[in-house]
C-alpha cells in the first residue's frame, strides 16, 4: 500500500509499506477514507521516529477487528482518534487518555507507530480509538473530529466558560476556529477571535458570523474597552509564539482562566512580577481526546461544524504538493485533507 513516511530529518515521501495486519486481539484495521493533519512535517513534532507512517487525523472503514473488540464490525464508518487509549489506567479512569501508561497510549498513531496517511492503518486498543460515524455525517464532516476539533472542544471544557462570559480565542487558525465554535457551545455573551492574518479573519467573517474577529494588534485595546471585568472572563491561546503568549495573559480578568493550548517551539516565561495580583489559573497540555462520540453526537444534530476548514482535498499521491500548499497558506488554505483512494 501507499504510505506518507517520515525518513528522516526534514525528509518525507510516499512509500510503499505492506498493508498492516491485526498484532493483539484489541487492534483493528481501518481503510482510510480521508485523512489530514500535515504540520508534522515542518519540524513541531520531534520525537517521531524515522521510518514511521505520518498522519493522526482521519476518518475510514472498519477492514478488521480482533478479537476482543466489541463496540465495532467490518463496515463501521470511524473516526480515528489523535490518541490511543486503555481506559483502565490511573489517568485514563480521570479522564486524562493523553497520558495513558500503556507503551502504545496517549498519542503514538503517526508518531511512534504507523500512522493514517497511508490506504490502511492498524489501530490499537479500537474500541477506544474508534468511533462509530453517525449515518448523516459526511467524512468530511466528521474528519476533524479525532483531533483538531478534540482539541478545541476540550479547550473549550478545560477554560471555566462561564453562560454569559466574554471569551476570547488567540489564533484564528484551525485550532483557534475549533476552540472558538466549541466555546460557543457554552453559550457565552461573547466569543472574540484574534489574528495577524486579514485573510484567516475574512474566513471566521464567512463562514463562522457568531464569532467576533479581531486584529491582533487592536485586541488588548478592544479588550480592554469592551468587556466589563477590564479583560476577558476565559482566554484560549491556540496561536503559539511569544507575543500571543503574552496576549494571553494581558488580555484576561483578574482571577481569569487562560487555557494554553498551542504548540510552541520555544520556552516561554511566566513575567510574574508583571502579572502579580492578577490572581490568573493557567491550564496547559496536550487534548484529551476522548469525547469524539459526543462531538460527532453534536455535529450529527447540527450544532457543531468544522467541515468549512477542509477547504482543499488531494490524492494521497499528491502529498508533497498537498504540504507545499500547506505551508505557503495560498489560496485561503485552512486544512488540507487526502484521499488515499484517489
Amino acid at each position: 500500500m501507499r504510505a506518507y513516511t517520515y525518513l528522516s530529518e526534514g525528509k518525507f515521501a510516499l512509500t510503499e509499506k505492506p498493508v498492516p495486519s491485526l498484532l493483539k486481539d484489541t487492534d483493528a484495521i481501518v481503510k482510510i477514507t480521508l485523512t489530514s493533519d500535515l504540520h508534522i512535517r515542518h519540524g513541531f513534532v520531534p520525537r517521531a521516529l524515522p521510518g514511521i507512517t505520518v498522519g493522526h487525523e482521519a476518518v475510514g472503514v472498519v477492514e478488521s477487528v480482533g478479537g476482543k473488540v466489541r463496540s465495532l464490525r467490518p463496515g463501521d464508518r470511524v473516526s480515528v482518534n489523535v490518541e490511543t487509549f486503555c481506559g483502565e489506567c490511573f489517568f485514563c479512569k480521570r479522564g486524562y487518555v493523553n497520558n495513558c501508561t500503556l507503551p502504545d497510549g496517549g498519542w503514538a498513531l503517526g508518531c511512534r507507530i504507523d500512522g493514517m496517511q497511508a490506504e490502511y492503518v492498524r489501530v490499537p486498543y479500537a474500541d477506544n480509538a474508534l468511533t462509530p460515524i453517525p449515518e448523516n455525517v459526511s467524512d468530511k464532516q466528521a474528519l476533524l473530529a479525532g483531533d483538531i476539533l478534540a482539541t478545541g472542544y476540550w479547550a473549550a471544557k478545560i477554560s471555566d466558560i462561564e453562560e454569559g462570559a466574554d471569551v476570547l480565542v488567540i489564533g484564528a487558525g484551525p485550532t483557534g476556529i475549533c476552540c472558538a465554535i466549541s466555546a460557543l457551545l457554552k453559550k457565552p455573551n461573547r466569543v472574540f477571535i484574534c489574528d495577524i492574518d486579514d485573510v484567516r479573519l475574512d474566513f471566521v467573517k464567512k463562514h463562522y458570523p457568531s464569532l467576533i474577529p479581531v486584529r491582533s494588534s487592536e485586541t488588548a485595546e478592544r479588550i480592554a474597552a469592551e468587556c466589563p471585568h477590564g479583560g476577558a472572563d476565559s482566554v484560549i491561546e491556540a496561536a503559539g509564539t511569544a507575543d500571543t503568549f503574552r496576549l494571553a495573559w494581558e488580555c484576561a480578568r483578574p482571577n481569569a482562566t487562560v487555557a494554553i493550548v498551542a504548540m510552541y517551539d520555544s520556552p516561554q516565561v511566566l513575567p510574574l512580577p508583571d502579572m502579580y495580583g492578577k490572581n490568573l489559573t493557567f491550564k496547559t497540555g496536550g487534548v484529551d481526546g476522548h469525547d469524539a462520540a459526543e462531538i460527532l453526537s453534536l455535529i450529527s444534530r447540527g450544532e457543531l461544524d468544522s467541515s468549512p476548514l477542509v477547504t482543499h482535498t488531494f490524492p494521497l499521491s499528491r502529498a508533497d504538493e498537498a504540504y507545499e500548499l500547506f505551508s505557503s497558506r495560498a489560496d485561503g488554505v485552512m486544512k488540507v485533507a487526502l484521499d488515499p483512494s484517489a
